[in-house]
């Protein structure tokens, strides 16, 4: 597993309308119009360029161009908005091993057993158990451990999928139609195994399988992608080429 620090950087990103000044401007843009702190009030050269580190290899990027595309264009057109961040969410967690981790041992346990809330101590737990065969954790201190347990969940708070301060309670959100169909198209394209139902990525439409599976099959959808389905294999289809479905879907 590839392990960095940008789970406790973007838990500590205090002004998320970087996000869009990094994917729009380049450095020399930047520089022409004043300088980084023309658009943040973050003081030190040295955080921003953490923070812009961060921000393109576990927020802007993906291995995937098309999925890409569509981070971009969300980014460009609404911000950092209730749907973007819930993209933001999806891309980050393909890019950072660690995230994912994080996400499937602790955060999505709790969000598909219908809990209220997350404990800080429940990551640290979750670290503890990998520190024992992750090189890179094992030369982690207590202190870093219990921050980037606290950094995660605040992370998620970011990401609109907690709330609260001290005692950070779970959202749980539901797709519009036009994230669904995103969904479609991400968990088409991110998916390793042929067979999407055996996906680890269909915890991430927030939704039981069942449910997920009944509303693919509702005809208004029937436009936007092919799927097939044959009781125990999925496979997805997308009609819309990837660089013309966000535009597609907001156009209204």
């Amino acid at each position: 597993m590839q392990i960095n620090s940008d789970i406790n950087i973007l838990g500590g990103l205090t002004d998320w309308d970087l996000i869009k000044v990094f994917l729009t401007e380049d450095n020399n843009s930047i520089n022409e119009k004043g300088g980084v702190h023309t658009f943040t009030a973050i003081k030190t050269d040295k955080s921003v360029k953490r923070f812009e580190k961060a921000i393109r290899t576990t927020l802007l990027s993906n291995k995937k161009s098309d999925l890409e595309i569509i981070i971009r264009q969300a980014i460009q057109k609404n911000g950092a908005n209730k749907d973007t961040l819930l993209l933001l969410f999806w891309n980050a967690s393909s890019n950072n091993e660690l995230l994912f981790h994080l996400n499937d041992n602790v955060f999505f346990p709790a969000f598909y057993s219908g809990r209220v809330s997350i404990k800080s101590d429940e990551v640290e737990a979750c670290l503890n158990e990998l520190k024992q065969t992750e090189d890179t954790l094992k030369k982690w201190s207590d202190i870093t451990v219990s921050t980037t347990a606290s950094k995660y969940l605040t992370l998620l708070k970011k990401f609109g999928l907690m709330e609260g301060a001290a005692n950070k309670r779970i959202v749980y959100p539901y797709l519009s139609d036009e994230m669904f169909i995103l969904f479609a198209y991400w968990l088409s394209a991110i998916s390793e195994k042929p067979n999407l139902v055996t996906s680890h990525w269909l915890h991430y439409c927030f939704s039981e399988k069942q449910a997920f599976l009944d509303r693919l099959l509702q005809k208004k959808f029937s436009k936007y992608f092919n799927m097939i389905f044959t009781g125990d294999k999925l496979n997805i289809e997308p009609i819309i080429p990837y660089e013309l479905i966000y535009e597609q879907i907001t156009k209204s």
